[in-house]
Order: structure tokens, then C-alpha cells, then sequence
């Protein structure tokens, strides 16, 4: 083939090309986690809200009989870091069962450890306390003759 034109290209050049989609993949599906963590994060401080603001009366009755703040915090919080959990313990068999699907389609690939789901645990837990308690801290620190004083 005298005519033929010799044309190169180096072998990361192909790898690269090879895996373009996956990086628009990968930043597509980034987007789509944060703004659904915002979501999330919007809905449970939203709960949270309405929650302590229907229980605000015990909240200052509680405060009068001398509970301290931590403790009002603890019982605010509580019912919603059981439902966290809950829904971590739901979402972990669904997200083995996708993430073991979608890696099947390469040839080198990773072993999914707990260690990855105690760490999402861990940092969803963390977050759901930061959101809930922002608001219990306020409902804590509250004056209790403003709520009481409606009766």
C-alpha cells in the first residue's frame, strides 16, 4: 500500500477517547447527586421544622419541669435519625445490587467492601444530625413563656 498514509496515535490518546463517555457519565451523575442531596437535605430540614413547630408547647413545658437543652436536642432528634437510618438500611441492598450491575461492564474492576457503605452512612448520618439539630438548638434555646403563654 505505497499511496497509504501513515497515521499514529499514541495509546493514551486511544484510551482516553475509549472512556469519554464515562467521564461525561461520571459528570453528569455528579450533578444529579448533588442536586438531589440538596433535595434531600431541603425536605428533611423542612420535616424538621414542621415537627418541632407542632411540638413547641412541650418543648417549653419540658423546659419548665427543667429538662436541659441537650436533653430536649436528644428527644428531638432521635425520631429522625431512627428514620435515616432506616432508610440507609433500605438503600444499601439497592445500591449493591446497581453498583455490582454497572461495573459488570469492565474488565478491571472493584470489589465493593462495606467499608463503603459504612462510610455513606456514616456522612449521610452525620449530615441528617447537623440538619435536625440546627433547628432542635433553636427550638432548645427558645423562651418557654412565649410558648405557653397562647393556653
Amino acid at each position: 500500500m505505497p499511496d497509504a498514509v501513515f497515521s499514529y496515535n499514541h495509546l493514551n490518546q486511544l484510551n482516553a477517547e475509549q472512556y469519554e463517555q464515562e467521564q461525561r457519565w461520571q459528570k453528569i451523575i455528579n450533578i444529579a447527586t448533588i442536586l438531589a442531596f440538596l433535595v434531600c437535605c431541603l425536605g428533611l430540614f423542612g420535616m424538621t421544622y414542621l415537627s418541632i413547630n407542632q411540638r413547641v408547647k412541650e418543648v417549653g413545658v419540658r423546659k419548665v419541669l427543667g429538662a436541659t437543652i441537650s436533653q430536649i436536642i436528644i428527644l428531638l432528634s432521635v425520631n429522625f435519625l431512627k428514620l435515616i437510618l432506616i432508610s440507609f438500611v433500605v438503600a444499601i441492598p439497592i445500591a449493591w445490587w446497581a453498583a455490582n450491575l454497572w461495573l459488570q461492564d469492565y474488565a478491571y474492576r472493584i470489589k465493593l467492601g462495606p467499608w463503603i457503605f459504612v462510610l455513606a452512612g456514616t456522612v449521610s448520618l452525620f449530615i441528617g444530625a447537623i440538619t435536625v439539630s440546627i433547628q432542635a438548638i433553636k427550638a432548645a434555646n427558645a423562651n418557654p413563656v412565649k410558648s405557653l403563654r397562647t393556653e
